[in-house]
């Protein structure tokens, strides 16, 4: 997956070819430039500028001098790259939107682990990720210190409001979802959002899931609802739980919190490539 995201973003940026690049520099021509730091924060995306380097040009000398997950200050040097000068220039953005991006989520979601230190609550992200780059943004959430939550809707069976809403009712929903595992022999866990007490009753009578969602509980309604819940089933808190609020999710004792402006609203680390002149 990562080659093809790669090789597409590859054909996305240069087409039929650099212009601007082809243009003023020769071919023979070559360079050294250094990936500067210009943002405090984690760094992530080294293995994915790795890769680049290496599907685009295999001749470049790349030098590291940080890895993936590596607390960085301004001023430090992430990596040197030396070689053709239109390669570096070609794949510059490439890898400074990636190594940009990740990096960005994988601050912010250290910021969030941290805040939660010493819980035995997991942070989770969502499927609220860019199309088509969700696995370099979940790599990125790895990095930072999170957890995954499905990677999409094939490999886990997640009922939402409004699958149960459409399903007529949560009892109906369990039931049919069951059924279609069954009749599909399909070996998937079953996660189910419950927006109340009332829900999370109902739900709790059924049975048949692994996972319970509690959407939008306050923490006070949260430990209530936690007192009702077995052993055997998975609990995880979800919606509008924010940098200030987390802490007091997490000392409920909640197995899980996702957090969908993980991936969805991250601001960018700001990463330079810059050209080492040679005289």
């Amino acid at each position: 997956m990562l080659d093809e995201i790669i090789q597409f973003a590859l054909r996305e940026d240069i087409g039929e070819g650099d212009h601007s690049t082809l243009a003023c520099v020769p071919k023979n021509a070559t360079g050294v430039a250094k990936l500067l730091v210009k943002e405090n924060g984690i760094l992530a995306g080294v293995e994915v500028a790795k890769r680049i380097y290496e599907l685009y040009d295999p001749s470049l000398d790349v030098e590291y001098y940080k890895k993936d997950g590596d607390a960085i200050e301004i001023g430090e040097i992430v990596l040197q790259v030396k070689g053709s000068s239109q390669s570096i220039l070609s794949t510059e953005r490439l890898v400074l939107n990636f190594m940009q991006r990740m990096s960005g989520i994988a601050s912010q979601t250290a910021r969030i682990v941290k805040e939660i230190e010493g819980c035995s609550t997991k942070l989770l992200d969502t499927r609220k990720t860019t199309p088509g780059i969700r696995y370099l943004e979940k790599m990125a959430v790895k990095i930072g210190g999170g957890e995954n939550h499905r990677f999409g809707l094939y490999d886990m069976v997640m009922l939402k409001d409004n699958h149960n809403d459409y399903a007529g009712g949560i009892t109906a929903a369990i039931q049919k979802t069951k059924h279609y595992l069954a009749e599909n022999n399909k070996d998937l866990r079953i996660e189910i959002e419950v927006r109340n007490m009332e829900e999370l009753n109902e739900v709790l009578q059924v049975g048949g899931v692994q996972r319970i969602m509690l959407d939008n509980f306050t923490p006070a309604q949260l430990s209530e609802a936690l007192k009702l819940i077995p052993r055997e089933y998975e609990t995880e808190a979800s919606g509008g739980i924010t940098l200030e609020t987390i802490r007091s999710y997490a000392e409920t004792g909640v197995q899980f919190i996702s957090v969908g402006a993980l991936t969805h609203s991250v601001k960018s680390l700001d990463l330079s490539l810059k050209a080492v002149f040679q005289s």
